[in-house]
């Protein structure tokens, strides 16, 4: 397992002196995929956006790529796309417009694109698929187009880690598909990838290890079960591993049973 990109201890958050998190430890080391489960509520948002520096914490420690997080400055190094939200707005552009927004971090202030730029836009698009529709604006998009363009936006500027807060979220089965077919790329090329997932459909052969909230507690931190290619087909097996909630071993599971997001015994 490669070192520690993301590393927090102890993390307590309260929301409008709510809390929200208790305690929290995780850890992503390079190269895994890691997916934050849970039922809706459990923390698994909070958690993302204390990690990318959104919301502040109460109490504990959180480190990216071995530096405390009030001081890391280098966010060049980490794409982040937030739950939903819309590539559209009240000015027209294009989808390499919008992604081309995501090369801002890795120029100097008002220099033109350079090649590497443009071939970096241009590699993102094709990541998602969507090089058919490059120079069409973004409010002639389905919403899984428009999520797949902000995905490609957090690519563009070659992270080493990319954040996502439940991409799947409101999108049809064709554009999950689509959408684990480009996380596949970004995965192969040796980087490391958070998700917040609520069922992991599609992406379940991507997972490394899951990390299960309740209540703002992890539950369960460990390797998911793989769907398997023969009886029911790839999607078919990934949807009968991924049922929504807090896994059954929580807290009266017996150790020779599956849960509910397959993991293995």
């Amino acid at each position: 397992m490669g070192e520690p990109v993301i590393d927090v201890r102890g993390l307590t958050v309260e929301l409008g002196e709510r809390p929200v998190l208790h305690g929290v430890d995780f850890r992503v080391s390079a190269g895994e995929v890691v997916t934050l489960l849970g039922a809706n509520g459990s923390g698994k948002s909070t958690l993302v956006r204390a990690v990318v520096g959104l919301v502040p914490a109460v109490a504990g420690h959180i480190e990216l790529f071995g530096q405390p997080l009030r001081t890391f400055r280098d966010w060049a190094r980490i794409g982040y796309v937030p739950q939903r939200t819309t590539a559209s707005g009240g000015v027209p552009a294009t989808v390499r417009e919008v992604v081309s927004s995501g090369r801002l971090a890795r120029r100097m202030p008002f220099a033109p694109a350079r090649r590497a730029d443009r071939e970096a836009v241009d590699r993102a698009i094709d990541m998602v698929g969507l090089a058919d529709r490059a120079d069409d604006g973004i409010h002639t998009l389905s919403g899984g187009q428009q999520q797949r363009t902000l995905i490609a936006r957090a690519a563009a500027g070659e992270p080493d880690v990319l954040v996502l807060d439940e991409p799947n979220a409101g999108v049809d089965q064709r554009s999950q598909e689509a959408f684990a077919r480009s996380l596949r790329t970004f995965v192969a090329a040796g980087h490391t990838v958070l998700l917040v997932l609520h069922e992991m459909g599609p992406l379940a052969p991507l997972v490394s290890r899951g990390v299960v909230l309740d209540a703002g507690h992890v539950v369960r931190d460990g390797p998911v079960q793989k769907p398997v290619a023969t009886g029911p087909t790839s999607s078919e097996a990934a949807a009968a591993t991924t049922a929504a909630g807090v896994p059954n071993d929580h807290p009266h599971r017996s150790d020779d049973e599956t849960g509910p997001f397959g993991w293995t015994s």
